[in-house]
């Protein structure tokens, strides 16, 4: 196998464009532990998510994980599962279509917006030379994670750098890589909850719940635990909310190791024994609806503080494809594109009466 990927014919007809990649986790293509298995296989392989050493984790991932694992995933994904297929893959594309649509609004030379996955497809190395194929030679790399982790954004970002590694000829790049305290954001986000409370009342706690990941990635220097604070600082600034309002708490966990407290799980059972009337959840940390909010939150978080002795519970979508969502990412990209323009604004007619002077054929 060459080294470097083909490149694609160059047309001298064909203007040069900016490009915007929005790349998100990943998804299986199916509810079925066919399905799970290999995505899981290239999700837990992942150096940025497991640290474990290499020999160590192959024998547990291979010989335990795989085998036991995507059959119980699979029965959660079926839960959530929607007739137009996965929720985070719905939604992620509707969030790239609804933003190109916005800023050919605003923008004279709009860019070309298209979507990724970091795990499972449309990978990030197809994406990218499909857009180099269509003139992008400008790309902005927006991953839809507001808080940034290592095990998330930059394992995203290590996704674009591998495929650079293998083109001749790669795009100039840009990256976007957290906007955990942008005003658009928090003020979609609150604006989301003051909808939900608008329909359904308020309740007594709002818990604005998190990816967790292992505390030790917190000792060794990663921002992700300090983000998710300033996020939810933010927010309940926003709000209104009093300390005892509202909870920041992460989800998630797996394994025997310490993650980042508190729990999420354990914060819903301490305020349903303590009868607490209502409690609303939402995740800010996931800009689209998937897994962890529909089923891990929306269903088992439920239980859990019901089962507690809780008395209602409400679950606050995720942004979606909401209107303020779309306009607050596209500020977002519109910061990050400033200076960049088209460098295809050469009158096309001449390039190309230049090159054919010169022996081309295109």
């Amino acid at each position: 196998m060459p080294f470097y990927l083909p490149e694609p014919p160059f047309r001298h007809d064909q203007p040069a464009r900016l490009g915007v990649l929005l790349i998100n986790l990943g998804t299986p293509e199916a509810p079925t532990a066919r399905a799970l298995r290999p995505y899981l296989k290239e999700f837990l392989w992942d150096r940025r998510v497991v640290e474990i050493p290499r020999p160590l984790w192959w024998l547990i991932l291979n010989g335990i994980i795989l085998n036991t694992r995507p059959g119980k995933s699979a029965e959660k994904y079926a839960s959530i599962w929607r007739p137009e297929g996965s929720p985070l893959k719905h939604f992620t594309e509707r969030q790239s279509v609804l933003l190109g649509e916005e800023l050919a609004r605003r923008l004279p030379n709009p860019p070309l917006v298209e979507y990724a996955m970091r795990y499972g497809k449309p990978a990030v190395a197809e994406r990218i030379m499909a857009m180099k194929a269509r003139g992008v030679d400008r790309l902005l790399v927006l991953p839809l994670y507001p808080q940034y982790a290592a095990s998330s954004s930059g394992s995203a970002l290590d996704a674009v750098w591998q495929t650079l590694l293998h083109l001749r000829n790669p795009p100039e790049i840009r990256a976007l890589r957290h906007f955990h305290d942008d005003p658009g954001y928090v003020e979609t986000l609150a604006r989301s909850v003051e909808d939900h409370w608008v329909a359904q009342g308020r309740p007594d706690v709002l818990v604005m719940s998190f990816h967790g990941v292992p505390r030790q990635t917190l000792d060794k220097g990663d921002p992700y635990f300090c983000e998710c604070q300033k996020t939810g600082r933010l927010l309940a600034e926003r709000l209104g909310l009093a300390a005892e309002q509202y909870r920041v708490t992460f989800q998630s966990r797996f394994g025997k190791a310490e993650w980042l407290q508190p729990y999420t799980d354990k914060t819903l059972e301490e305020l349903g024994r303590a009868g607490t009337r209502r409690v609303d959840v939402m995740c800010p940390g996931f800009v689209a609806d998937c897994l962890e909010t529909l089923e891990e939150i929306a269903l088992e978080g439920k239980t859990t503080f019901l089962k507690s002795g809780g008395g209602e519970f409400h679950h606050i979508p995720a942004l979606n494809d909401r209107r303020d969502w779309i306009a607050a990412l596209a500020d977002l990209v519109e910061r990050a594109l400033s200076g960049w323009s088209a460098t295809g604004e050469e009158n096309i007619a001449e390039r190309v009466r230049r090159a054919r002077a010169l022996g081309a054929e295109n």
